[in-house]
């Protein structure tokens, strides 16, 4: 077997919004926990684990009972949409006994579904500019407490009240919505502007400055982490929740569990200023998912004649904050049909796939639509990208030499090592063709994995051409590396 000079982590998220609600998803993982380390892959990310509102049709950011994971008969069932609890403490043992880290998705936010009702003296908020609330307090009944019947107390006899909320939404008897503060209670202060102040997004707020809030989610968390033995944390919503919350509990978490320094939070923003602004709110506690980049990609795939190439990482985190900045093409949010759309062309996806696995970012995640499909929308696995992270894995150095000769429609780039892996993205609607030259590439035979066609000869000072068709990128490795890389993945 060939290995890389560098030691590459990638992540895969292992869910999709439109998986069927047939309790399944845990023990499928389990079962693919083999291939995937085969693959290359490093890190997985399990979707929420607790029961929802929706019971086992939530796809988890629901969230109702963190306590509850597939094991009590509430909201309509005992499992989740993924399964019992049993399955998912065997599929987080099965991942991590195949070497995989396992990365568990955390919804602090808000809760939703609540048990019973109570009189809260609240402040209706303009929707638009969270900071102006009206004057007048209105007592109204709402849906705040959370008393968890059919779990009796198992694992915590904590009930949440309107106490432990900032605020909510409601629908008043003309249908009219709105959002309401609770009298006495601010939105958290280091969070995004959005809309003036984005504390509130949806649910039941929960107040992460409350000292007996703080506390719970602290106790859930230890008992979290010891009872499922997570390696570390994908952290929901960062961008509504205060930046100070984090670094003492992550702290916290790290001395109980037996993970390393990783979690990636989901900061909802193309601007990387607000992205590195929240970074360093948070003490760099954490990385942050790298959706300046995300959204890059989409212009770039969106309107090709106009997009400059050479720009392609400019203002996002890969470029101002490498070691922060976890890249990824698309996610559930941005899939069809979901509040975030902004799905990629796919003409585009195995350029930006090429991009962030095959060059030097530290933290990819592949989708799980891009490498399994998405049935519901009749999308097709995305071709060679299960080549992409083989070749991460098991052939890709630590050394990026770009190349001359790149303009607005052309990158062209070669990661020297002692298995030479060399790319060339095209934009353009013509074909075109790349001069290399490395010393890794001596006298080397390159084979394009991506399109048929003659090899590329390097001569003794390890200079050639590469060539790429219309649209689209080529990536180009030895023939014996090529050999063994269609034998790993047939």
């Amino acid at each position: 077997m060939t290995a890389g000079t560098a030691n590459h982590e990638t992540m895969l998220q292992c869910f999709e919004w439109y998986l069927p609600d047939d309790h399944g998803l845990w023990n499928w993982i389990a079962a693919q926990a083999q291939d995937l380390a085969a693959a290359g892959f490093t890190m997985a990310w399990l979707p929420p684990a607790y029961k929802g509102q929706a019971g086992d049709a939530d796809v988890g950011y629901g969230v109702y009972d963190m306590y509850d994971l597939g094991e009590f008969d509430a909201k309509g069932s005992v499992p989740t949409k993924y399964g019992s609890r049993g399955d998912y403490l065997g599929a987080i043992r099965t991942l991590r006994a195949h070497g995989l880290h396992v990365l568990a998705d955390i919804v602090f936010n808000h809760r939703m579904g609540a048990d019973g009702e109570e009189r809260v003296t609240a402040h209706v908020v303009d929707v638009d500019d969270r900071t102006v609330n009206d004057s007048t307090a209105i007592e109204r009944t709402l849906d705040t407490v959370y008393d968890f019947p059919e779990r009796d107390g198992a694992y915590s006899t904590f009930r949440w009240n309107w106490r432990d909320f900032t605020g909510t939404d409601y629908t008043a008897n003309d249908g009219s919505t709105g959002i309401m503060r609770f009298a006495g209670k601010q939105w958290s202060d280091n969070v995004s502007h959005e809309r003036g102040n984005f504390d509130y997004i949806m649910g039941d707020d929960v107040d992460v400055n409350e000292p007996e809030v703080v506390k719970e989610l602290t106790e859930w968390g230890v008992w979290y982490t010891e009872t499922t033995g997570v390696d570390g944390f994908r952290l929901d919503a960062v961008k509504s929740i205060d930046a100070k919350f984090f670094a003492p509990w992550l702290k916290t978490m790290r001395h109980y569990g037996n993970h390393p320094d990783f979690a990636v939070g989901e900061y909802w923003s193309g601007d990387v200023d607000e992205l590195t602004g929240y970074l360093d709110d948070c003490g760099h506690c954490m990385t942050l998912f790298d959706v300046a980049l995300h959204f890059r990609f989409e212009q770039a795939s969106n309107n090709p004649d106009d997009f400059d190439l050479r720009g392609l990482s400019g203002a996002t985190l890969l470029e101002r904050e490498p070691d922060s900045a976890c890249v990824f093409v698309d996610n559930h949010d941005t899939q069809p049909g979901q509040a975030l759309e902004s799905w990629m062309q796919p003409w585009f996806k195995p350029l930006a796939y090429a991009y962030v696995l095959l060059r030097d970012a530290q933290y990819p995640c592949v989708f799980f639509g891009d490498l399994y499909g998405v049935p519901h929308d009749r999308i097709r696995p995305m071709p060679m990208l299960n080549a992409m992270v083989w070749i991460r894995a098991h052939l890709l150095g630590d050394r990026v030499e770009e190349q001359p000769g790149d303009s607005a429609h052309s990158l062209c780039w070669c990661v020297a090592g002692e298995h030479p892996v060399c790319v060339v993205l095209n934009t353009s609607d013509t074909p075109i063709e790349r001069e290399v030259t490395s010393e890794a590439l001596v006298s080397r035979t390159l084979v394009d994995i991506c399109h048929a066609g003659a090899p590329a000869e390097m001569g003794k000072e390890g200079h050639g051409t590469l060539t790429c068709p219309a649209g689209t990128c080529s990536i180009y490795i030895d023939a014996a590396d090529e050999q063994e890389m269609r034998d790993a993945i047939a």
